[in-house]
């Protein structure tokens, strides 16, 4: 039987973390996985030192996730074409807004069997609306996309405290190989029968979790923060179940539903910089670049990407949390309409 040779596709905080889990996993199955790993990194200078030459000395990444030793197993590439020459899984963990140049470039560089499993939280907008970035994976590259998503803060996987994660997916034995491939002990994989469900919980969370940083900078309390986060759940659902078909009840009760949502409410970046919006009246573009070392805020695009659609549909009276978090991240809106428009 021919083995499986994984390809990472971003090198960032998350990308790292997931990557030394699957290294590792690869030399323990070895009957199902090639033992390398090449891992793409968008290159860059770290104290006048390319990124990658210093992944590759050091096996650790200094700059997005520094005291975390990469396995000796893992390669950063700064080529992406090279990263998956030969690779018959693309594990894809890159910002959602730099994923069409990625595949427009790996479009006719892979061939048809290969698969991939997505860690993007995001959507790509058109003006049909907004698709699943796993969608636009697949679309592009003609190959079958599974997702995974789940309450994971990407030091504290690290630091391999156990945590949970789900994988949706359309094909089962796919669901299970990518279950080998992530899980360990400390990281609990469950699969579901759900691609986009567990994708888009991912995405939107980070809309709740704006909402739950800007509560947070108003010292409003826990129990302001509790009625946010339903409402934003059942936001969450709402929209999703608006939007898309096939999405099911349960996935809302996997890790990538109501625990990631609490997890990034409490514990993630979105949190943290809506946080320091209210505290130090500093516009989000600008402490994106003063607090998250090179990382992406994810929530606040999500938020406008979410805007322009229920605009569009004019359905924004349906969903004034979401509404409401867009108007205050670009529209001026005083922090403390967070809850005087939402009842």
């Amino acid at each position: 039987m021919k083995k499986e040779r994984v390809a990472v596709i971003g090198s960032g905080n998350w990308g790292s973390a997931i990557t030394r889990i699957m290294a590792n996993n690869v030399i323990e199955h070895g009957n199902l996985f090639e033992r390398d790993i090449n891992m793409w990194v968008f290159e860059e200078l770290v104290n006048n030192r390319k990124l990658t030459e210093l992944i590759n000395e050091k096996h650790e990444n200094v700059k997005y996730l520094p005291g975390y030793k990469l396995p000796n197993n893992v390669r950063a590439v700064p080529d992406l074409i090279e990263t998956v020459q030969e690779a018959t899984i693309l594990v894809f963990v890159v910002p959602h807004q730099f994923v069409l140049k990625v595949c427009e470039k790996l479009k006719g560089k892979i061939s048809s069997d290969v698969k991939a499993i997505s860690l993007i939280k995001g959507f790509h907008v058109s003006e049909s609306g907004l698709k699943p970035i796993t969608h636009v994976i697949s679309e592009y590259l003609n190959i079958n996309v599974a997702s995974l998503s789940g309450a994971n803060i990407a030091n504290e996987i690290a630091d391999e405290k156990f945590s949970e994660t789900t994988i949706g997916y359309t094909n089962v034995k796919e669901g299970e190989l990518f279950k080998i491939l992530f899980q360990t002990k400390y990281f609990r994989v469950g699969i579901i029968d759900d691609v986009v469900g567990v994708e888009l919980c991912g995405a939107l969370k980070n809309v709740v979790a704006i909402g739950a940083g800007i509560v947070d900078g108003l010292k409003m309390g826990d129990n302001t923060k509790a009625a946010v986060i339903r409402i934003g759940l059942l936001e969450m659902r709402k929209f999703m179940q608006t939007f898309y078909s096939g999405i099911k009840d349960e996935t809302f009760f996997q890790s990538c539903g109501i625990a990631d949502v609490i997890t990034s409410c409490y514990g993630g970046r979105n949190r943290k910089v809506a946080e320091a919006f209210v505290l130090t009246k500093k516009p989000f573009e600008q402490l994106e670049k003063e607090m998250l070392n090179g990382q992406k805020l994810q929530g606040t695009l999500t938020a406008k990407e979410v805007y322009q659609v229920t605009k569009r549909k004019d359905l924004e009276k349906e969903f004034p949390l979401f509404t409401t978090i867009y108007r205050i991240a670009y529209d001026g809106l005083a922090p403390e309409r967070i809850v005087k428009d939402i009842v």
